[in-house]
């Protein structure tokens, strides 16, 4: 169980790291027992976390137990729509807001992740790092609430977009864009760039649930 030696953990960051990195997929049930077993967290935090994911709805019932939710297509579709959105919202803000030395991180980001392009699972991480650091050159507190809401519910995907053929080096391109409109301080085409950096993503899902659909049949 917990070490006494460490302060309290965070139930629901974990639990919702655990989601996000793919721990708990779309459908797995979550048991509180073996959840404080796991993350050596007492119960009572453990069942406030999962309480305060059903509310998100990141968690959902089945019968009287708590499983991790799924998105329709629907919800998928209209998830993507406020991501491109709000995303695109941030770009164009921080090709206004950004300090030098926030810009120069985003170079630093895009240099490193080159080396990940054949690890989907890391280039995913890594491209949360980046999306996140968007959001804060920002410089907008509210919009970047928003944005964790948003990535919070794209924790339920069972898989990244990243993985497909092409994908990871395609990604990195559209980022280099992203970062280069930003630099340039020019709001419109950052947004632009992110924007459709949004679109061709979720183009991607679309074709790589289509594939899983025709395979199950």
């Amino acid at each position: 169980m917990q070490d006494p030696r460490h302060p309290q953990k965070d139930a629901y960051a974990l639990i919702l790291e655990a989601i996000d990195s793919h721990l708990y997929k779309p459908g797995d049930r979550l048991v509180e027992s073996e959840l404080a077993e796991r993350f050596g967290v007492s119960r009572t935090p453990i069942r406030e976390a999962l309480q305060r994911l059903e509310t998100q709805s990141l968690l959902t019932r089945d019968g009287r137990s708590l499983i991790v939710a799924s998105l329709d297509h629907s919800q998928l579709a209209e998830l993507y729509v406020v991501r491109g959105e709000l995303e695109g919202l941030a770009a164009r803000l921080a090709a206004r807001h950004a300090a030098p030395e926030e810009v120069k991180v985003l170079q630093d980001m895009l240099r490193a992740d080159k080396k990940l392009i054949t690890d989907p699972a890391a280039l995913s991480r890594a491209n949360r790092r980046f999306h996140k650091q968007i959001h804060l050159a920002s410089h907008n507190r509210f919009l970047v609430q928003q944005l964790d809401l948003v990535h919070r519910s794209m924790a339920l995907l069972a898989t990244t977009s990243l993985a497909a053929e092409g994908r990871g080096a395609q990604t990195l391109q559209e980022h280099a864009q992203i970062v280069q409109a930003i630099a340039a301080g020019d709001g419109d085409a950052a947004y632009r760039a992110l924007r459709d950096h949004i679109s061709a993503a979720f183009i991607t899902r679309l074709k790589l649930d289509a594939a899983a659909v025709e395979a199950a049949e």
